[in-house]
């Protein structure tokens, strides 16, 4: 039985003013993503590719354009003040810095506290419980909530984050690059812990990053942006095992290697690979960039293709894709088996990434 879904979003466009005479920023062109009950599905991309402005469109912090979210069947779009409180039992967010996400001037007992509190929970036994409960399940000490967060390490202030966004036990929980401030073992130690929570409360996480190490180990699809668009999208074993759109390849190959003389050899290369075009206003939006691109890259502009797989979801926006990609490698054969597989273990210490 296939799960229900929790998010829908379609064609989703947001734009910033840069002023009276400059036109409006596109952030975020046409994007359309969903997600299951139980599902995580991870965004991927450089900076400024759009991928925490979608975030904050869904939360209600950044104005939408066009298109339309749907959370648990109800339009969002413009959801009035009064109905996005009624959503934060059920929609929560867990951001990137550790440091400045906590107010230092609480403890974290009365930071955990407040979304109860908000909610006109009044039962301070039952509270204080509750509070006691999460913070042991993010691996946190008993005096924690007496405490204040300057007295926690980075990774100690993302577990009380995460502990914060699980207190009314949400269906939705929206993770703004919640590792890329911590070092590499602690990532892996927040991942674990992000997986496991998942299976024991059945959460769906939206998971953004730029590393895509990172969230193919804790994503069961992925979607990458490039300014704004949607570049390629399917399962974690597809996009990261068999990459198709030029883009996908060119963030991979950026992942660094322990050699040194085969990380210069591969920036080199990728360096090679990268002509110095001006970009055009039609057309993909990676043609500049792109060793492959030829004439019509630069002036129609590529709709998401099917390509062949197992999951029968991937695509890519490329109009070459079958050209340079005809013949995909085997990949996971469970994707087609779950559509929902279960999370990875990550192990710690390690740095996330597997070598080519």
């Amino acid at each position: 039985m296939t799960p229900p879904l929790v998010l829908d979003i379609r064609d989703l466009a947001v734009e910033f003013r840069q002023g009276r005479k400059t036109p409006p920023l596109r952030a975020v062109d046409g994007v359309s993503l969903s997600i299951r009950e139980g599902e995580t599905v991870g965004l991927v991309g450089e900076s400024g590719s759009g991928k925490s402005t979608i975030g904050r469109a869904v939360l209600g912090l950044n104005p939408i354009h066009s298109g339309r979210v749907h959370f648990e069947g109800t339009d969002i779009t413009h959801a009035a003040r009064a109905t996005r409180r009624g959503l934060a039992d059920r929609l929560q967010v867990v951001f990137q810095d550790p440091y400045s996400s906590l107010n230092p001037a609480r403890t974290i007992g009365r930071t955990l506290a407040e979304p109860l509190v908000a909610q006109r929970r009044s039962d301070r036994a039952a509270i204080a419980e509750r509070v006691a409960t999460m913070l042991e399940r993010v691996g946190m000490p008993a005096d924690t909530a007496d405490r204040y967060p300057g007295q926690f390490s980075g990774g100690q202030r993302q577990r009380i984050a995460i502990a914060r966004a699980l207190m009314i036990s949400p269906r939705l929980v929206i993770c703004d690059e919640p590792v890329s401030a911590l070092d590499l073992s602690i990532q892996a130690q927040v991942m674990n812990l992000l997986g496991d929570l998942q299976r024991e409360f059945a959460l769906s996480y939206l998971f953004i990053a730029h590393d895509l190490p990172v969230v193919r180990h804790l994503s069961h699809r992925i979607i990458v942006l490039y300014r704004g668009r949607v570049m390629e999208s399917g399962t974690a074993d597809e996009v990261y095992s068999d990459p198709v759109h030029p883009y996908t390849q060119t963030l991979l190959a950026a992942v660094p290697v322990p050699d040194p003389r085969a990380q210069r050899a591969r920036r080199q290369r990728r360096v090679a690979a990268e002509p110095a075009r001006p970009p055009s206003a039609a057309g993909c939006v990676f043609a500049h960039r792109c060793a492959h691109a030829v004439d019509i890259c630069h002036i129609v502009r590529p709709e998401p293709l099917p390509l062949p797989g197992p999951s029968g979801t991937h695509t890519a926006a490329c109009h070459r894709s079958a050209e340079l990609h005809p013949h995909p490698v085997a990949v996971n054969p469970s994707a087609k088996q779950h559509p929902v597989p279960t999370g990875h273990h990550v192990r710690e210490g390690s740095s996330c990434e597997d070598s080519e």
